[in-house]
């Protein structure tokens, strides 16, 4: 859990940095002897240099300014006392769990929101929109875990792969969005059928709404996660939701719709819009 000290830090890069080194002190190490030339924060903390920049070859990079320079921005920014390779980051942090982590992006969170950045992200009834989706980040026929999804194919052959749900904070035409703490799509203990996406967006709904819904939140999603179980929970959780239902998977809810339009219920919002290049018409329809 994070400190109650660590919420009241004012929201900076070095405030931020603090908590993390914080977290990272609480991440079990692997290693039981005495080769440990690397800080296990020095990892982290290089692991997370290289997101925060969005460099793939950050570390490479840093290494070099160090030979010509005598200094890094590892070193300068992130206090990375010295840089891991790539692979032996992955190493000693494959063994952590991305549980651990999870309280950097509470941290975040609450301090864009004292400093009132997202009050600018507010849409749709004023709520925050944060949609659901899945990306499968692994995928391979040879190489596995017993944490992997599986995937059998008709001639003989198995795909393996790993996957997870991914919420963001996002507004309409803003390129940048917050990420939230993500949710793995992994076998579950206990559970028989394979895990998907739709119960990794039920255990995310169950742990994170009752935090998420202070801040008054829509959960969007695809046709996917368009169906009652999944809405009931979002609606226990006291978050709104707003959700693609397309007319081959939902072909009652159309019939509906297509009485209610006979019968003179259903009203309908055409908006037109010129982007600078074409002109667009949006036709929005509901009760």
């Amino acid at each position: 859990m994070q400190k109650a000290d660590d919420e009241r830090k004012p929201f900076t890069f070095d405030s931020l940095m603090e908590v993390f080194r914080s977290v990272i002190s609480r991440f079990p190490d692997k290693r039981t002897g005495d080769n440990k030339r690397y800080a296990l924060e020095d990892a982290a903390l290089g692991a997370f240099s290289i997101f925060f920049t969005q460099s793939p070859s950050f570390l490479t990079f840093q290494k070099a300014m160090q030979q010509t320079k005598g200094e890094n921005n590892a070193q300068t920014l992130f206090a990375v006392h010295q840089i891991p390779s790539n692979n032996h980051i992955r190493d000693l942090l494959d063994v952590v769990s991305p549980s651990h982590a999870f309280p950097v992006f509470n941290f975040i969170v609450d301090g864009i929101n004292e400093i009132g950045y997202l009050d600018n992200l507010r849409s749709i009834n004023n709520d925050l929109l944060i949609p659901l989706d899945g990306t499968t980040y692994f995928t391979s026929k040879k190489i596995c875990c017993e944490k992997c999804s599986t995937k059998n194919h008709k001639d003989g052959t198995v795909t393996y792969s790993h996957s997870a749900i991914t919420p963001v904070i996002v507004t309409p035409d803003n390129n940048k969005v917050i990420s939230l703490p993500p949710e793995f799509i992994t076998p579950q203990d206990g559970h028989k059928k394979q895990d998907c996406e739709n119960a990794a967006a039920k255990r995310w709904i169950h742990q994170h709404g009752p935090r998420y819904k202070t801040f008054g939140v829509t959960i969007m999603g695809d046709d996917l996660y368009c169906h009652q179980p999944l809405c009931v929970c979002i609606l226990n959780e006291g978050l709104n939701f707003l959700l693609v239902c397309k007319p081959d998977s939902h072909k009652i809810l159309y019939e509906w719709v297509k009485e209610l339009d006979a019968m003179g219920k259903i009203q309908t919002l055409v908006v037109k819009r010129w982007t600078g290049k074409r002109k667009e018409i949006d036709t929005y329809r509901g009760l």
